[in-house]
């Protein structure tokens, strides 16, 4: 079983997804963390990450594991446990431009299947084009969505107030363009997706809503 989960940033996509994977007993994958460990990767090595040439040329170099246990979910580059690193604010900063490099989406979606292949039960995998590109044919298909206010206020929170909800707000409509308007697998929902909205909803109440459909497919096999 696959269960693909995907959206913008700010929809509750990593707390959801890490939920409903332990609450099922399914394995957990956030790709959106191996591209960031990509990123990371390149800013350490000295490569330009607005030079996708640069980027294409590097992109088969770090080696990315990811760990898919929902209830630590670690991940490390050749070998460095790089879970902290990657959430700085220069791997946000950059992490657009290294992930809308074909020679690198190519190389993780690799990466991605190789970990669904080897999962037992089944897994939960969020990202941008789980359900589009990387299993188009999911067991079931999700995409989150929330006002920009509830999504800004959220990141902000996360962030712990250092910066203010309009700043972050516009940060993610910058995040949003660039994954939309990328040429190589962008942010996009499925055709057969369901579509659920956080806005107004509880972290347990999407949790639910998810467990419930994912619960009512795998019923129905």
């Amino acid at each position: 079983m696959i269960v693909a989960i995907d959206g913008p940033s700010g929809t509750g996509k990593s707390s959801t997804s890490r939920a409903v994977a332990a609450k099922l007993g399914l394995s957990y994958l956030d790709t959106g963390a191996q591209y960031r460990a990509v990123t990371w990767w390149m800013l350490r090595n000295g490569v330009d990450v607005n030079d996708p040439l640069a980027v294409a040329d590097c992109a088969g170099k770090p080696v990315i594991v990811s760990g898919t246990d929902p209830a630590a979910p670690a991940i490390s580059v050749d070998g460095e446990d790089v879970t902290g690193p990657i959430r700085t604010q220069e791997v946000t900063a950059a992490v657009s431009a290294v992930s809308a490099v074909p020679e690198v989406r190519t190389r993780m979606v690799e990466v991605q299947r190789a970990a669904a292949a080897a999962a037992g039960a089944g897994i939960v995998v969020e990202g941008r084009d789980i359900g589009t590109t990387v299993f188009p044919r999911a067991t079931v298909k999700i995409f989150l969505t929330a006002s920009a206010e509830a999504r800004a206020a959220r990141r902000s929170g996360e962030l712990g107030g250092t910066q203010s909800v309009a700043v972050t707000q516009a940060a993610l409509a910058k995040r949003d363009a660039a994954d939309s308007g990328r040429t190589t697998s962008p942010l996009a929902k499925a055709d057969d997706a369901i579509e659920v909205d956080t806005t107004d909803l509880t972290l347990e109440q999407v949790v639910e809503r998810v467990v419930n459909l994912v619960e009512e497919k795998r019923t129905a096999l």
